[in-house]
């Protein structure tokens, strides 16, 4: 594969157009297709770029960024080059943010016009504030407009990315009905009305953990097509996600070497098996943990066991780190959680082979600590 550009100096996390400059490049210099107004990629490319491909494009190979539906990604894509807002949906750490920037960066070269959504999000993330210095000196002014995002991607015809919209408001969710119906954007104060600019879109995300915060009205969601990240739940599939991201990260905090291949798929399997709360054989049936054990969480663990035998271990992870890890992951939401983690390594890892034997004693070591007894039972 072909190297991506290091990120410049400090930055932890170079945004997609970035990271993945040269592809981006290589992709545009190639697109002889048509293009919808203001899009930089055509659909075909735009799809190139989000899927990979085997084949150089201009010497420079194109990694997938999303490992998934080709058809989701191309109802994605089609959604966007329509009048059609997109929003995506799914359990948390199925990649849905992560689609949205680099949607965002193949069409419209940049993914930074983003709102987060949260309790906290006002009005003025949505549409536009003021900067009060020049506001009280020169009163309302084109030069004491401060645009939000969503503002600069209408005036720009670029996309915008709206993150978790069921975390904000009622009255901040009924702010977007008007703008994705009309693609216009009123400012009383200057006597304006600003109209968005072709190529200007909105990519939305939601999770579905959070559907009871502040359910959408069925208003704002007619403005949308909707499309679901499903869970992965093909061990192949996932474990090639996995282990493609943790070599991503191990690269650019250049720490650790490579975890065993077969570490790699335990930690895999551990956590689609936990997901359906049965093993792959249908024999034992499982309890599931209330922490939401997505993808994102297997890259973050994984990557962490990584970090700790690089600090402390022998270079690289094995059993006993990522034991140590995956107890720290499914103690945040309670101790609940490290029982189910127990019992799981008792009643299945114990019978397999000799690497999950190592996991057993590990976690076994943990928790029987933390759970107050011997045996890990409490009085």
């Amino acid at each position: 594969m072909a190297a991506s550009p290091a990120a410049p100096r400090g930055d932890i996390r170079p945004p997609a157009e970035v990271r993945y400059a040269d592809e981006l490049a290589a992709l545009a210099a190639a697109d002889a297709a048509p293009r919808p107004p203001g899009w930089k990629l055509s659909p075909r490319a735009v799809e190139h770029y989000i899927l990979g491909g085997d084949a150089p494009v201009g010497g420079v190979t194109i990694t997938p960024k999303y490992v998934g539906d080709r058809g989701l990604v191309q109802v994605a894509i089609a959604t966007l080059a329509s009048d059609r807002a997109l929003m995506l949906v799914g359990e948390p750490g199925t990649a849905k943010s992560w689609l949205s920037e680099h949607l965002a960066a193949a069409i419209s070269g940049t993914s930074g016009l983003v709102v987060q959504g949260t309790a906290g999000t006002g009005e003025e993330h949505v549409k536009y504030s003021w900067n009060y210095a020049l506001l009280l000196a020169e009163g309302p002014s084109e030069r004491a407009l401060v645009p939000s995002p969503v503002l600069r991607a209408m005036q720009g015809g670029l996309c915008a990315r709206f993150e978790e919209v069921t975390r904000t408001t009622p009255e901040i969710q009924d702010s977007l009905i008007s703008l994705l119906s009309e693609k216009v954007l009123a400012i009383p104060e200057l006597g304006q009305q600003v109209a968005a600019q072709r190529g200007f879109n909105l990519i939305a995300t939601a999770n579905t953990r959070d559907r009871g915060v502040n359910e959408m009205s069925s208003a704002l969601k007619r403005r949308f097509n909707f499309a679901t990240v499903p869970v992965v739940d093909d061990v192949e599939q996932e474990l090639a996600i996995v282990t493609r991201r943790e070599a991503e990260l191990r690269t650019d905090y250049q720490v650790g070497a490579p975890p065993p291949a077969e570490l790699a798929r335990i930690l895999v399997t551990m956590f689609q098996e936990l997901r359906a709360g049965v093993t792959r054989d249908g024999k034992t049936k499982l309890r599931a943990p209330s922490t939401t054990l997505s993808t994102a969480e297997a890259i973050s663990v994984l990557f962490s066991s990584g970090i700790l035998a690089h600090g402390f271990g022998g270079g690289a992870a094995g059993p006993s780190e990522l034991a140590r890890t995956l107890v720290g992951a499914l103690a945040k939401d309670g101790p609940d959680d490290v029982g189910v983690l127990r019992e799981y390594v008792e009643t299945v890892a114990k019978g397999r082979g000799a690497a999950w034997k190592e996991l057993h004693a590990a976690v076994r070591a943990l928790t029987g600590a933390r759970a107050g007894g011997k045996d890990g039972k409490g009085a």
